[in-house]
């Protein structure tokens, strides 16, 4: 099987015979659009991809404040050299926004527990002016997969509110795009395509002629998507609301003033063992995670691993763990999962697959697109 053939199917169309890697080369003398635009719309962060470069995507801060345009005008911000990830801000349809860490610090949180169609134009048109895209794209995300009517739902939300062109201002710049071409797919998914092309890859598993699983432990969903022979299997797959959030809530409650949406102390819990300081605004000294962490991290990781074998259908022989937490539990819940007899495997790199795999799944449809047009 072919990858673009791989791409084409999770929502079960018929399989393709163009390689995506013709894609590229042939877009602009196809009239299509000329940039593919990946957005991994995460809780914690949105993952960006203009490439299959996994040093390319960029992390941003999910936080989105919205002021008023008297805040912008008034001098809330000026465009100047700075770090554009720690100074993200634009201007679109009279609104001003602030995203990622300066939105934090203007006292957005995580928004988590809220469907991600909220704010999620702006965290496109975010990435788009981070990228300096202009012209006609195609955007290609992501959505949990609760259920089938609300996948369906949300992704004629997205496609609505994306679609058709857009003009704002990027930290002081204008910028006019096109958005020719939205594809949605089951969070998770990208993953697997991502670990399909990677010539690094164990060969002595072929996950397109397997029953497999990817689970994609995020901040506010861990993910279960059910692949058969490569077939999305949207019957069994699921989006659960217990991930790393409930890990962050209990880390924090052990902490006096402890916030479990500050980006302060996600990262601190995610830094390498002797590393783990944190403190809360108005405490005098650091709290040493490393105090914490591992008696928290392996009951959470046992309860992740009860509820993914509850889940889990029982042809399923492989499963693929992957997103922030997939990284995180990755040790423990190994472990578990082999008590099982369950083969488990690590996307990698983690926290960019699902992003990296999206992007690619974008670059088969336009090679369909072009076949199409061509009638090649």
């Amino acid at each position: 099987m072919t990858m673009s053939q791989a791409a084409s199917i999770p929502m079960n169309q018929a399989p393709l015979a163009i390689p995506a890697s013709d894609a590229i080369a042939s877009q602009e003398r196809s009239g299509l659009p000329k940039s593919i635009l990946s957005v991994d719309l995460g809780r914690t962060s949105t993952k960006t991809s203009i490439s299959r470069d996994p040093s390319s995507v960029v992390f941003i801060p999910a936080n989105v404040k919205h002021l008023s345009m008297e805040q912008v005008q008034g001098g809330a911000f000026e465009a100047r050299a700075t770090d554009p990830l720690s100074d993200i801000w634009m201007v679109y349809q009279g609104s001003g926004y602030a995203m990622g860490q300066l939105a934090e610090d203007f006292g957005a949180n995580l928004g988590v527990g809220q469907s991600k169609v909220n704010d999620a134009l702006v965290k496109v048109l975010a990435c788009v002016g981070y990228f300096q895209l202009k012209g006609e794209i195609s955007v290609v995300l992501g959505l949990p997969y609760h259920s089938q009517d609300q996948f369906e739902r949300e992704k004629e939300q997205l496609m609505s509110l994306l679609l058709g062109p857009h003009v704002m201002s990027y930290r002081g710049e204008p910028v006019t795009i096109q958005i020719n071409k939205v594809w949605v797919m089951p969070e998770g998914y990208g993953s697997i395509l991502w670990n399909e092309v990677q010539a690094s890859k164990d060969t002595d598993v072929d996950f397109t002629k397997l029953p497999v699983a990817i689970v994609d432990i995020g901040h506010q969903t861990t993910d279960c998507i059910m692949v058969d022979n490569f077939r999305f299997a949207r019957g069994v797959s699921r989006s659960e609301a217990f991930a790393m959030s409930q890990f962050y809530e209990q880390v924090a409650s052990h902490i006096e003033g402890a916030d479990s949406q500050s980006l302060a102390l996600i990262a601190a819990v995610n830094q390498p063992q002797g590393q783990r300081f944190y403190r809360p605004r108005g405490a005098n000294r650091p709290t040493n995670l490393d105090d914490i962490l591992p008696n928290l991290k392996e009951t959470f990781s046992r309860e992740m691993c009860n509820r993914l074998l509850a889940w889990l259908p029982e042809r399923v022989t492989d499963v693929i763990l992957t997103g922030g937490g997939g990284e995180f539990f990755w040790e423990d819940i190994q472990r578990l999962l082999r008590e099982a007899k369950i083969n488990a495997h690590l996307a990698t790199p983690c926290r960019q697959a699902n992003a990296l795999g999206q992007y690619i799944y974008g670059e088969a449809q336009m090679a369909a697109a072009r076949a199409a047009r061509t009638g090649t």
